[in-house]
């Protein structure tokens, strides 16, 4: 099958950042590397933000990237990258009927328009994959509006001109399901998970002390809920706290100092540790030094974090929200609490770090999970269920099955 991944953020050439912090550019190039494994043919379209990028550049793991001129090339904020889809649609409509996919998957809203503007004229069936929903974000921010106050109607748009919604987490078919999507126009495609990456042996990074550890790793906002593990720090004696990651690349103000002076202000500055941006490559090391990878976000879509502590065997605590709830079973691999709880995060980790036979069995069970469940592998054979009910058999008949998905 040819398929077309489309995103704004996917180019090999820029630096990857931690597990969480760029889990959509980790999502399209692990999904894409695992469908070229299973005989697929797979390009990636991005918008060029580097006037030295290459236009088309083949991986190291078989698929193509084409860097698409849409807008200066230079990294823009989100408000100035919507203006540029009605460019980026134009560059992909050309390109599709010079040579035109089975399928084209978008990745994120803005992709997404892009992609719909010029499949409605190639006649390319669209599978569209939202990460994060707007109504999702205006809901944890209190009612706020999202950056763009038309998202929430273009996503309810995108979502109904899609041949197919490719959801994440089950929650989100929910979502979907709220904004007028119907359930069986909707697949879940989780995320994944490098398995040879990501294990149970191997290094580990060196703690600072002989007291426990306990582990939180993602971009420094406040949607990811860092100040809450610092609070359960608070009540757990003998115990270091690792955050890892830096301010996220989207303009959202850095929380460095907030979460300090949080740490002050309950007395645990000295157990708390902010390492900034931590690679891929030395992740690993830090999931496996920790005693409890703690996940205490407001809201998480994705849920990369939890699924490389399971994969590296170590129990997580994390929030009942959106993607956590798929991938971390209470009560087998971890524990679930309510988001904000300070206490139930605190007692939850508590009841770990002082039972080494409970850790070792979450730890056990939380790495069978992530193997047996949420390979790359894995995760492209179900998107590939999913684009095969949208491509018939005969790929000349899309016209036809598009038609009947509307």
């Amino acid at each position: 099958m040819k398929i077309a991944m489309v995103s704004e953020h996917a180019s090999p050439f820029t630096a990857p950042g931690e597990v969480d912090a760029d889990g959509r550019k980790v999502h399209v190039a692990e999904l894409s590397a695992a469908l070229v494994r299973a005989g697929h043919d797979v390009t990636v379209y991005t918008r060029r933000d580097d006037p030295d990028f290459p236009e088309r550049v083949r991986t190291d793991v078989g698929y193509e990237v084409v860097h698409v001129p849409a807008g200066p090339p230079a990294p823009l904020p989100a408000d100035e990258l919507l203006p540029r889809m009605g460019e980026f649609g134009t560059f992909l409509e050309r390109e599709w009927t010079r040579d035109r996919p089975d399928i084209a998957h978008a990745h994120c809203w803005m992709p997404g328009i892009a992609t719909q503007l010029a499949a409605r004229t190639v006649t390319v069936p669209t599978v569209q994959t939202f990460h994060t929903l707007g109504v999702v974000e205006s809901r944890h921010r209190g009612g706020a509006e999202t950056w763009s106050p038309n998202r929430i109607r273009l996503e309810r748009l995108l979502a109904r001109g899609a041949s197919r919604v490719a959801a994440t987490c089950t929650d989100e078919v929910f979502e979907l399901a709220a904004l007028g999507l119907p359930r069986t126009r909707t697949s879940v495609v989780p995320c994944g998970v490098d398995l040879a990456q990501f294990a149970p042996t191997g290094p580990q990074a060196p703690a600072r002390g002989p007291g426990r550890r306990i582990v939180a790793v993602g971009p420094l906002v406040p949607r990811m809920g860092f100040d809450v593990a610092i609070r359960a720090l608070a009540l757990l004696p003998d115990t270091e706290l690792v955050i890892a990651g830096g301010p996220a690349d989207d303009g959202t103000p850095d929380e460095t100092a907030r979460l300090r002076a949080v740490a002050g202000h309950h007395g645990v500055l000295d157990r708390v540790q902010m390492t900034g941006h931590v690679s891929r490559t030395d992740m690993p090391a830090l999931l496996r030094s920790a005693d409890v990878v703690v996940c205490t976000p407001w809201y998480e879509p994705l849920g990369l974090v939890p699924l490389a502590a399971m994969a590296c065997g170590r129990p997580v605590v994390a929030t009942a929200v959106g993607g956590l709830l798929d991938t971390v079973v209470d009560g087998v691999t971890g524990t679930l609490v309510p988001p904000h709880a300070t206490d139930a995060v605190a007692a939850a980790v508590h009841t770990l770090l002082t039972d080494h036979v409970q850790r070792t069995a979450f730890g056990l069970a939380g790495h069978d999970r992530a193997s047996t469940r949420y390979s790359w592998d894995r995760s492209a054979a179900d998107a590939v269920r999913t684009y095969e009910r949208c491509v018939p058999a005969d790929p000349q008949s899309v016209r036809s099955v598009r038609s009947g998905a509307r």
